[in-house]
């Protein structure tokens, strides 16, 4: 199995469109009405969405490939000022179903973390659903643990997203 990471362009809008789509919805549907997830990914992933995220010189994403196919991806924030100035965000880590439990996962959190110390940063955070056993283990096991908590709009439904944060060494 042959693995790489690519920094993702606006060549690639329509690509990560599809890889947003398909992850979001294979993690989320079975807990969430269809309405409520229609609403959430034509909002959070039409292609003007994306384009605009893409361009954001504070945003970046990454695909990780396995055997040339894109996997999975990471996007991450590096002012957003939630948790403190000294942090970086990790919006979003995700991969297809059958590429999960492969180490992709922690090969993208390793990147969100070479980010950071490139940006003298002392913490990244992130935040996961309260219902999301296996990320918040996952991410427990790379070193986060849980800070706080805020809301997320999963269309009209209001979740709990709990924050978790990493400090760097």
């Amino acid at each position: 199995m042959t693995t790489y990471i690519k920094k993702c362009t606006l060549e690639d809008l329509q690509t990560l469109q599809e890889i947003s789509i398909d992850t979001f919805n294979s993690a989320f549907k079975d807990q969430n009405s269809p309405e409520n997830m229609n609403a959430y990914l034509d909002k959070a992933f039409n292609l003007k969405q994306l384009e605009t995220e893409l361009s954001t010189t504070s945003s970046q994403f990454y695909f990780v490939y396995v055997n040339d196919e894109v996997a999975g991806y990471l996007k991450v924030n590096t002012n957003e000022a939630e948790v403190g100035q000294d942090c970086i965000e990790i919006e979003r880590i995700y991969l297809k179903t059958n590429y999960q439990k492969h180490g992709l996962g922690k090969l993208l959190l390793n990147k969100a973390v070479e980010i950071a110390l490139q940006l003298n940063r002392k913490k990244i955070w992130l935040g996961v659903w309260e219902k999301n056993d296996n990320a918040i283990a996952f991410y427990k096991k790379m070193g986060f643990i849980q800070t706080g908590s805020h809301s997320f709009y999963l269309g009209d439904e209001e979740q709990l997203d709990y924050i978790m944060t990493k400090t760097l060494s």
